[in-house]
């Protein structure tokens, strides 16, 4: 069975993988295609690439839960996931599973590639170079960590 991760977020990186994912879907037919979206619950850091332990996530989550901060981070993934659902969906793309999840983007994206069994991962890539400069890129580190081919769309 083939599968493809495909990663979005808010970014201008993620609106271009929709035309990609339909120039790609009719040549690699996979079986399922899973759109997640990652909750980072993180802030904007220059130490972006220090990572919360999973006790200081789940810590997070914890005080997070029913907070209205919580509620519009989640209304915000659900309007993402339906976004690009509906747009690949309408590019002639079947199969889609959404999934939203919380952490870190780059570990959650790596687990959810892992434990599903992935053929490929599809992730956009911002291309700001003082940004990747400063605070490191998820999509070059997923590109370097992942055990499957990882399609950055620019």
């Amino acid at each position: 069975m083939k599968k493809i991760l495909v990663c979005v977020d808010d970014t201008k990186g993620s609106l271009l993988i929709v035309d990609t994912m339909a120039r790609l879907f009719p040549c690699m037919k996979p079986d399922a295609v899973i759109l997640l979206y990652v909750i980072k619950l993180e802030g904007p850091s220059l130490m972006d690439d220090v990572l919360l332990s999973d006790s200081e996530i789940n810590e997070l989550r914890e005080a997070l839960k029913g907070t209205e901060y919580k509620e519009l981070l989640d209304r915000k993934a659900q309007k993402i996931i339906d976004y690009f659902q509906k747009a690949l969906e309408e590019k002639g793309i079947t199969g889609i599973r959404p999934v939203i999840k919380e952490g870190h983007p780059v570990e959650e994206i790596l687990k959810i590639a892992e434990e599903e069994g992935v053929n490929m991962i599809v992730v956009g890539s911002r291309g700001k170079r003082m940004h990747n400069l400063l605070m490191g890129s998820v999509s070059r580190e997923i590109a370097n960590r992942a055990q499957v081919p990882v399609l950055l769309v620019k």
